[in-house]
């Protein structure tokens, strides 16, 4: 997994230095070692064969969507499989290599019926007062795939810092201003955290960048998809893990 770890470094260092936004998704263009040969250390457990036991229930509070709607972020991770990202759009380090990670696992996941339409990716902004609908919009239409066949994906930001507040608090996203608020990196310092949700409402896994590979991430959908399946009343298994 070496090599994936400098990969992602050298893609972080490269996207420090363009202006946010400037990486569209336009275009699905592939990574190198992202193909259909890409190589692992150790190849990927079949989906299934392994659990992702329920770790707490997703943590609600008020959002705002690009059109500037409010809901609740409890009522918006129930009903299908969700990838839940926190960033920032000013942030020129670990957010744009995340959101790239997000628009492959998109990518991905529309080449799979099955998968795509009972999977939604969700990036909430954790800079309130910046990254308001009409900014969370724009950073949208550069990242969002246009195929008809991809799985939804959310842009959400947060009324204000008040009502954010018990939001990050609940999914232990630590964020605060740095001491050089004209770093070229952004304003903000924080760790990349990533949630996989259930149908539920369940948080089953959570990711950090190194983790955050979009086939590691797709593999984790597929397993808690199956497990649906196969608690389904009624349903007879024919073999298989």
């Amino acid at each position: 997994m070496m090599n994936e770890f400098l990969f992602r470094g050298a893609l972080a260092l490269s996207l420090a230095l363009v202006a946010p936004g400037a990486v569209a998704h336009e275009g699905h263009k592939p990574l190198p070692g992202s193909g259909a040969g890409a190589a692992y250390a150790f190849p990927l457990p079949k989906p299934g064969s392994y659990g992702l036991p329920p770790i707490k229930p997703a943590a609600g509070g008020p959002v705002l969507d690009e059109t500037g709607r409010r809901h609740d972020l409890a009522t918006l991770l129930r009903g299908r499989t969700t990838v839940l990202a926190f960033i920032y759009t000013r942030c020129g380090d670990v957010c744009p290599a995340a959101t790239l990670d997000m628009s492959r696992l998109q990518d991905l996941a529309a080449g799979e019926r099955a998968v795509a339409g009972r999977l939604r990716l969700v990036t909430m902004s954790f800079d309130a007062e910046h990254d308001t609908p009409a900014v969370m919009a724009e950073h949208a239409a550069h990242w969002r795939s246009k195929e008809r066949a991809a799985p939804e994906w959310l842009f959400l930001t947060a009324p204000d810092r008040e009502a954010l507040a018990p939001v990050l608090a609940a999914y232990n996203q630590a964020v605060g201003p740095k001491a050089d608020a004209a770093s070229p990196t952004g304003p903000l310092h924080h760790i990349f955290r990533a949630f996989l949700v259930d149908r539920d409402g369940v948080i089953r896994n959570i990711y950090s960048l190194d983790f955050f590979d979009p086939k590691l991430v797709l593999n984790d959908v597929r397993s808690l998809l199956l497990e649906g399946e196969n608690a389904r009343p009624g349903r007879v298994r024919t073999g298989g893990p």
